[in-house]
């Protein structure tokens, strides 16, 4: 009788999954987190609810995050009215300095935190590598969490779908 291991098929999920597919269809509880911009602006997940959230966590040294950022401006911007939220995370190592003249440099429009400590990092599933995306429902539910670069098309059929449901 031939046997299949089965090994071998639950690594290739596994590295399939951490290098960068969607995972759409799960539902997990956002975390309890506080965010504290450059800006010195202090945001609670949990007081957006009612909106749908994208979470993304970058780094200035990372360059699939900076080819990213004109899709995320062009989406806040242009959803931002109808109750879309976006919150940036940089990474860690990043220098609140750089982050704060790239932020500038780039004339992000939405909201740009810091997570010198790495506990927002830890609190979201442990993030080691960017970009990682986390998009969160107006019930306050992770349902999508892409590593590696989003596809920005994807991204909006969704969240114009979450604000079609508000």
């Amino acid at each position: 009788m031939n046997k299949i291991k089965i090994w071998p098929i639950a690594l290739a999920i596994v590295v399939a999954a951490s290098l960068g597919l969607y995972q759409w269809g799960f539902k997990q509880s956002a975390p309890n987190a506080e965010f504290v911009t450059i800006k010195g602006e202090h945001i609670r997940l949990q007081e957006l609810r009612g909106h749908p959230v994208l979470v993304t966590f970058w780094a200035s040294d990372c360059r699939a995050c900076i080819e990213e950022m004109p899709d995320l401006a062009r989406l806040y911007r242009e959803l931002s009215g109808q109750g879309f939220k976006l919150i940036s995370v940089a990474m860690p190592y990043d220098l609140p300095s750089r982050v704060l003249s790239l932020a500038e440099a780039k004339q992000l429009p939405y909201p740009v935190a810091l997570d010198p400590l790495g506990h927002l990092a830890e609190t979201f599933d442990q993030v080691r590598l960017v970009p990682n995306s986390f998009l969160i429902t107006p019930d306050g539910h992770i349902v999508m969490h892409q590593l590696g670069r989003i596809d920005a098309r994807k991204l909006r059929e969704r969240i114009e779908q979450m604000l079609g449901e508000v």
